[in-house]
């Protein structure tokens, strides 16, 4: 499950070894579209490795050689999300042709490299049908923006061939959103398996199920610190009357609209768990920067509209936020390499005016 907005890039301009921008016109408009925005300090060498469609939550193997996401393309036959990796590229010569590593059927979501990198985890429906899910009908709830969480979805972990080496739940109800510690012995997911939207561990096998979080409303999207003792994640939990009748109601039916999210931060075990933003709209897609006193997270904060989406970094305390990128639609879904000297991300930068979500990777600078 993400917050998903569109995006594709017509080109990749490049001249004598280095990326240009370039000028999209329409009509009386002029919109300059870049895949390096002023400002975006933190960035250098920024690559575009994507080209049409919606491709997100890309992230790196562990020795940083790959990349992992999925994807959605529907004019290439792509109807609903399906997972994909690739070599990352060490020269500008060199391109980025990623495989298919899902069935191809139902829809996928969430994937992520085991530790030694010989396999993958990802979610999927497809044991309850080929054929894409539906999508919830919007309008029967005043056009909200709504999740769907569908019952089949089941966390899988398979090799770089895309072969199924393991179920790793069978509960009824979703499952989803796993990462793995660096550590090697645990994953964190999203479970729906007593009633709400919880976090659960367990380790590689997909034994010793534990839930962490017990408050009611939407934990997910959750990652580990660098050491394995941390966890981050966003959460939107009702809190008056209203909103929990709402809540309610929708997770009855498999959906949940969390328009309002915030970054919370526990040990690994859910021990003191503690929420470290409070900027109201959406924050969400967290995770801790490589030497582990900060994290980076998405937020669509500063728009009183609820967009654009821009990535920011900040202390463990939630203070001292500074925003990282610059795009004027969406970029968010940050990973670091686990050497800290690279950045993957999702964006519709450099999309030609389209709808659509591209990847980038770009060196990071402290």
């Amino acid at each position: 499950m993400k917050y998903l907005l569109s995006v594709s890039v017509l080109s990749l301009l490049f001249l004598f070894g280095s990326f240009k921008e370039k000028n999209i016109v329409r009509t009386k408009e002029i919109l300059t579209d870049s895949i390096h925005f002023p400002g975006e300090t933190h960035f250098a060498n920024v690559r575009q490795l994507t080209f049409g469609g919606d491709n997100a939550e890309a992230y790196f193997s562990k020795d940083g050689k790959y990349l992992i996401f999925q994807k959605t393309d529907p004019k290439n036959g792509i109807m609903c999300d399906q997972i994909w990796m690739g070599k990352v590229p060490t020269k500008i010569s060199e391109k980025f042709e990623p495989k298919l590593i899902s069935s191809g059927k139902g829809r996928t979501t969430c994937p992520f490299f085991s530790p030694d990198g010989k396999s993958v985890l990802y979610a999927s429906t497809h044991l309850s049908g080929n054929e894409c899910p539906p999508v919830p009908d919007r309008s029967k709830y005043g056009n909200k923006y709504i999740w769907p969480i569908y019952e089949s979805m089941d966390i899988f972990q398979v090799d770089l061939n895309g072969k199924i080496v393991k179920q790793l739940t069978n509960t009824k109800g979703y499952d989803a959103e796993a990462t793995i510690s660096p550590k090697g012995d645990k994953i964190v997911f999203t479970s729906m398996r007593d009633g709400d939207l919880d976090l659960y561990t367990m380790d590689l096998k997909g034994k010793n199920v534990k839930r962490i979080t017990n408050t009611l409303g939407y934990d997910g999207g959750a990652w580990f610190s660098n050491d394995g003792k941390k966890i981050i994640w966003r959460a939107s939990r009702p809190t008056t009357a209203e909103e929990i009748k709402e809540y309610k109601e929708l997770i009855a039916v498999n959906l949940v609209a969390p328009t309002h999210m915030e970054v919370w931060i526990a040990n690994v075990d859910g021990s003191n768990a503690h929420q470290v933003t409070d900027l109201e709209q959406a924050n969400w897609a967290p995770n801790f920067t490589p030497d582990g006193k900060h994290f980076i997270f998405c937020s669509n904060h500063e728009y009183k509209r609820g967009f654009p989406f821009n990535m920011y970094t900040a202390d463990l305390d939630g203070k001292n936020i500074q925003k990282i990128s610059r795009d004027k639609g969406f970029d968010a879904f940050p990973m670091f390499s686990s050497n800290g000297k690279k950045i993957a991300f999702s964006s519709n930068r450099n999309n030609g005016g389209t709808r659509d979500t591209n990847v980038f990777i770009a060196d990071w600078i402290e």
